[in-house]
């Protein structure tokens, strides 16, 4: 089956391509609804048996499919957004970001690989077993449009379908290939809190001639932002390392032959400082805090002598998966009152928990074996990624185990200028996944 369903993904490669074309930027309110009406309109022409929007928790639709196979009754949910980053900055891309363009093995386009090229992976494979007429699961279909703004309305979705949306395992929105070019098989994602820290230190902004006296609302930032982790990485908020899982000898044994490399990492990236030490524990395991923008005074051309009245900052953590979020943003509020910092505010904006599964599970250590067969014997397990996602949602409410497993590879720039795809990696894996469904749907 192979080799026919990779046969069969480069036929219908670019059979999806308006999908990339919406510019369903959910930050910007784009195109939202338009795109779940092109998608629903999709699952209709492939022949599912249900299909519905769902709009009773947001504005922003839940496409929900579903189709019945006559060979199983086990049944994967498949969850993935149709939503995308900003595409800013425009000056930056090599091509138009909403037109997706084949250009030397690779496919460009906003939301190429986050997560639309993902998705239509799934697509393409839906229409290879409808055409063949040998579906060997039952699958079901979850497709929001927020994630990208933090799956607002994920939680009330899940419960509110908690029925129609049963399943006996979840393939989480997309996976692939890390920088040594090794397939992966993720079982969950690190959590996260954003937050936003602001101060005030007078009520008009000052000459800076009265900086001899005259504290600044940007200097009280930077000093009390600096007071958060130490040069090395390490956080120093009181019990910020207090919830972190505890991992199993199983589970420490992945982290350690887990072939992460730093130094490609940095090659990668053009990065020239690191910090931390146990990079592999940390990745997946621990917290971390990051400034990702400051505003404050003056950022005009030319020169404006000013001592800024108020100062702000954009800050994220992503989490040990049983980490609470919006407990790790009252620690911090905690850890600036402490220290002589009461007047910066912590300003909640998001958060969400993370998840693992179990990696005993019969369909992780499936999944795991099939990779190895299909990719190599260099293939990895992850206990979750680095990044997050509504994880927790699907896997605790609806208690299924998640697998991350896709289209993609370490070269992705996603949420970047020039997001891609290889389109050898979208052949691969449409019919990986094909493997993966068929065996699972086997009698046992």
């Amino acid at each position: 089956m192979k080799k026919h369903l990779e046969n069969f993904a480069k036929t219908h490669l670019h059979d999806y391509d308006e999908l990339v074309r919406f510019q369903s930027v959910s930050a910007q309110e784009k195109q939202i609804p338009e795109t779940a009406t092109y998608l629903a309109e999709q699952f209709e022409n492939l022949g599912a048996d249900t299909v519905e929007q769902w709009t009773d928790q947001s504005d922003s639709p839940v496409v929900f499919a579903e189709f019945k196979s006559k060979n199983s009754d086990k049944t994967v949910l498949f969850y993935n957004h149709y939503d995308v980053q900003p595409p800013e900055p425009f000056d930056e891309w090599e091509t138009s970001p909403f037109e997706p363009t084949e250009k030397d093995g690779h496919i460009y386009g906003r939301g190429i690989a986050d997560n639309k090229g993902e998705l239509i992976s799934r697509l393409v494979l839906m229409k290879y077993f409808q055409e063949n007429d040998n579906l060997p699961v039952n699958v079901k279909f979850f497709v929001e449009g927020e994630e990208e703004i933090g799956s607002l309305h994920v939680a009330e979705f899940v419960r509110a379908h908690k029925e129609q949306l049963k399943a006996d395992v979840c393939v989480w929105e997309g996976g692939g290939k890390n920088s040594l070019d090794h397939y992966q098989v993720v079982g969950g994602m690190r959590g996260i809190v954003a937050f936003d820290v602001d101060v005030t230190t007078a009520d008009v902004d000052m000459h800076s001639s009265l900086a001899s006296y005259a504290d600044s609302a940007t200097w009280r930032l930077v000093e009390g932002l600096s007071t958060l982790r130490d040069i090395n990485g390490k956080i120093l908020v009181e019990g910020f390392y207090d919830d972190c899982d505890e991992l199993s000898e199983a589970e420490e044994r992945v982290v350690a032959e887990s072939d992460f490399d730093l130094a490609n990492a940095k090659k990668a990236s053009g990065l020239k400082k690191t910090v931390n030490t146990e990079h592999k524990t940390e990745l997946v395991n621990r917290p971390t805090i990051s400034i990702n923008g400051l505003k404050g005074g003056y950022q005009g051309d030319g020169v404006k002598t000013v001592i800024p009245r108020y100062a702000s900052a954009k800050l994220d953590c992503r989490l040990s998966p049983s980490q609470d979020p919006k407990k790790m943003a009252e620690l911090v509020q905690k850890h600036f009152d402490k220290h002589g910092f009461s007047d910066l505010h912590v300003h909640y904006k998001l958060g969400e928990h993370g998840y693992r599964s179990n990696f005993d599970h019969p369909f992780v250590q499936l999944t795991l074996k099939e990779a190895k067969d299909f990719y190599g014997q260099e293939t990895k397990y992850l206990l979750n990624a680095a990044g997050g996602g509504p994880a927790y949602e699907l896997g605790n409410v609806l208690e299924v185990p998640t697998v991350n497993i896709g289209v993609s590879y370490a070269g992705n720039k996603v949420h970047g200028p020039n997001e891609n795809i290889r389109v050898n990696d979208f052949y691969q894996g449409v019919a990986f996944l094909g493997n993966v469904l068929s065996k699972f749907g086997q009698k046992d």
